[in-house]
């Protein structure tokens, strides 16, 4: 057989499998439809789901305040979970206010829609890729419920520090104080514009323009405005926010610049010094 020969040969065979393909979806509709629906199902409910964590990207920012971009935090599907998780549960966001019967209050300061989320085997495994990064020696009860906030046109959080400026929110019976933050986008609209993270009193990376190229920092913003973060899908911030005395650090000034256009949905994951009650940090579903 020639060389020839043996290519038609194998074109042939190549489009009798392309044609008993289309045959086999154009009989089997249902099938496919049924596995659609399957796929469609939330992670947690999912037979076959296992806790897998994404190869993610660390980019140390600043060393003091330690301050670490990560990318690639988020998977796509554990987005979408959150989403479905959540869909329906968002109210205003408040702010801690002693003097309130709740402990928080609505103010100015803070005008996103904030809720927490439920913690399936999902939420679970999001939980262990935290305390891994920060060290095996950090237990799960330090972790507060994971919260998602949504951001729409004007939204914003004013200049504000995690870790609690009134003791009265940061005792022994409350957990302590917030020793760390991650600031992760879950999602982020195509026409979204602001919405940056801003931290006025870091050192931005003026002379390195790959910051920049990365698409990370909004090097748009004048510099002595400190690094303003980029609102990217999948990515986090984290940072930690006690000086080794237990004190909090001023350095680590924060605000969630107002959205401009679309709308973006993040998620904070507080890490506290003491364990935290099972009412605080509810059930695991």
């Amino acid at each position: 057989m020639t060389p020839l020969q043996s290519l038609i040969l194998s074109s042939l065979g190549t489009v009798a499998t392309l044609l008993s393909g289309v045959a086999a979806t154009t009989s089997d509709g249902g099938q496919q439809q049924q596995q659609q629906q399957q796929q469609q199902q939330p992670l947690a409910n999912s037979a076959d789901y296992t806790c897998q964590h994404p190869p993610y990207k660390v980019t140390m920012m600043s060393k003091s305040p330690l301050v670490i971009y990560i990318s690639n935090f988020i998977t796509a599907d554990e987005r979408a979970h959150l989403q479905t998780l959540t869909k329906d549960t968002f109210s205003r966001s408040g702010v801690a206010d002693r003097g309130s019967l709740s402990g928080k209050a609505l103010h100015q300061v803070r005008t996103s829609q904030s809720t927490n989320v439920p913690r399936d085997a999902v939420v679970r495994c999001i939980e262990d890729r935290a305390l891994s990064f920060q060290g095996y020696d950090t237990p799960r009860t330090h972790l507060e419920p994971l919260q998602l906030v949504k951001y729409g046109p004007t939204e914003r959080y004013h200049f504000h520090t995690d870790w609690f400026t009134d003791p009265a929110h940061a005792g022994a019976a409350t957990g302590g104080n917030r020793v760390s933050s991650f600031f992760a986008y879950v999602h982020v609209a195509n026409d979204t514009t602001g919405g940056g993270t801003n931290f006025p009193h870091l050192d931005a990376p003026a002379s390195d323009g790959r910051w920049c190229d990365a698409g990370v920092v909004d090097c748009d913003e004048p510099w002595e405005n400190g690094v303003t973060f980029r609102p990217v899908e999948g990515n986090a911030l984290y940072w930690e926010n006690l000086l080794p005395d237990g004190t909090g650090d001023e350095r680590t000034l924060h605000a969630g610049l107002p959205v401009s256009g679309g709308g973006k949905i993040g998620m904070n994951i507080w890490t506290r010094q003491l364990p935290l009650s099972e009412d605080v940090r509810g059930p695991d579903l």
